[in-house]
């Protein structure tokens, strides 16, 4: 769909271009898509103008002139406090609406006051339900285990609900005193000097999720999903998350997926071909086994601070945050975007990881149907590293590592970038798929 002649967005013309449209969290085919790129706070901008200088070369390298992506301009944080006196303006909203598929650097959030968080704000706004983070090793990084290479993950996050859904009351204000006598009236005590905050966990957004990870990993030869709670303590939602989820794969994935129970009782431990285990495990127990038994894991789902938690624990090992990619899905729009914040300690200085927004491009460029570019970006990466030329949060642990700065990090990817052959996707793909 062309936008010639469609409305404007802060008073500019759109460039010409196609709009993808997402329906069931499948984005069309295009060949022109306009993507809108809010680029965020801090490190934003740098990290952000890297991210595009890699993805643009790598659709030349692989399309040509056949494909391009047209960048369009949106603001959020503090850009948007400059430019138009409000961190989210209506039009930004508007505008992600519009195009349906954006990426967006980190930004940033008070502590213990002031404004919501934007992240938070446009998940809710846009029903981006599942934060979708994979987690891997890149050979050529120092890390913390033994083994990183063990631990290949894809972590579904229920992402509007629970804590994060931003029922709270300051302690000793009208509402927190009510829902204090509240919950005196039903046997709870607590002191009048609490804060109070609400958790919500509903079933239909558990399900949802559950669905999705399940879908994914039948859709990708993933054999294990693994339902993560705090159940044992928190038991109609945590719990509750946990039993709405396993009537779900009852209910609709009866037919491939095998309980853990039945793994040993009916298959004496081995999990029959074309099936999928569906396991559960407690969240402060998952935290330990991430470190020490990650193979047992591939797909996570999990409610929203769990999932919070464990994406950045699992990246850990992997190099940290600087390299962890993250998406937000929902069924008519996505947003792509960095996993870490906005390092206010390092802006401006040029020496800043670009690679978690990078590698959430490289999600984008897989949500729109273009793996070769994807591959290409990867790649380009995994090269990069093993030649042991990184940014200062991972160059210094290298022996004999080349720090460089963003900008020259991307010239270094860039110059490593190749047209990857028909029969390299088609591996790097089924890789991706059996999480290899």
């Amino acid at each position: 769909m062309s936008t010639k002649r469609v409305r404007k967005f802060y008073g500019a013309d759109i460039p010409d271009g196609e709009i993808i449209k997402v329906v069931d969290a499948q984005a069309s085919e295009t060949t022109r898509p306009i993507i809108p790129f809010i680029d965020g706070d801090g490190i934003g901008p740098e990290i952000s103008d890297a991210t595009r200088r890699i993805i643009d070369a790598a659709v030349r390298k692989c399309y040509g002139d056949k494909r391009g992506i047209v960048w369009l301009p949106a603001y959020a944080g503090d850009a948007a406090v400059a430019k138009f006196g409000t961190a989210l303006p209506d039009e930004t909203l508007e505008l992600l609406e519009y195009f349906s598929v954006a990426m967006k650097g980190p930004l940033g959030t008070p502590t213990g006051g002031g404004m919501r968080s934007l992240n938070v704000t446009m998940r809710q706004h846009f029903d981006w339900y599942a934060c979708v983070r994979p987690i891997r090793y890149f050979r050529g990084i120092v890390s913390v285990v033994k083994r990183p290479q063990d631990l290949d993950i894809v972590i579904f996050r229920e992402n509007t609900e629970d804590v994060y859904a931003g029922v709270e009351f300051e302690a000793g204000t009208p509402a927190a005193l009510e829902f204090i006598a509240l919950a005196k009236k039903h046997g709870h005590s607590i002191r009048e000097d609490s804060g109070i905050g609400i958790k919500p966990i509903s079933r239909f957004a558990s399900r949802r999720l559950v669905r999705a990870a399940i879908a994914f990993a039948v859709e990708n030869n993933r054999k294990v999903v693994t339902l993560v709670h705090k159940g044992n303590i928190q038991k109609y939602t945590e719990g509750a998350f946990l039993k709405w989820g396993l009537e779900l794969a009852a209910e609709e994935f009866g037919d491939v997926i095998v309980s853990e129970e039945d793994l040993w009782k009916v298959h004496g431990g081995k999990l029959p071909e074309g099936k999928i285990l569906l396991n559960h495990r407690i969240a402060d127990a998952t935290f330990y086994e991430l470190l020490c038994k990650p193979k047992q894991f591939s797909v996570i789902a999990t409610t929203n601070l769990n999932g919070d938690y464990i994406s950045d624990d699992a990246s850990g090992p992997g190099g940290g945050l600087g390299i962890a990619p993250g998406s937000n899905i929902g069924s008519r729009s996505a947003m792509f975007e960095a996993t870490h914040g906005t390092a206010p300690d390092i802006a401006g200085k040029g020496i800043a990881n670009p690679c978690s927004l990078t590698l959430s491009g490289v999600m984008m460029l897989e949500f729109i149907g273009w793996d070769e570019a994807a591959v290409s970006v990867t790649r380009a990466i995994e090269k990069t590293l093993r030649s042991k030329t990184a940014t200062g949060d991972l160059a210094r642990f290298m022996k004999k590592g080349n720090q460089v700065g963003t900008s020259d990090f991307a010239d270094a990817v860039i110059a490593n970038m190749v047209k990857p052959r028909a029969a390299t996707v088609r591996a790097a793909i089924e890789g991706r798929k059996a999480g290899k």
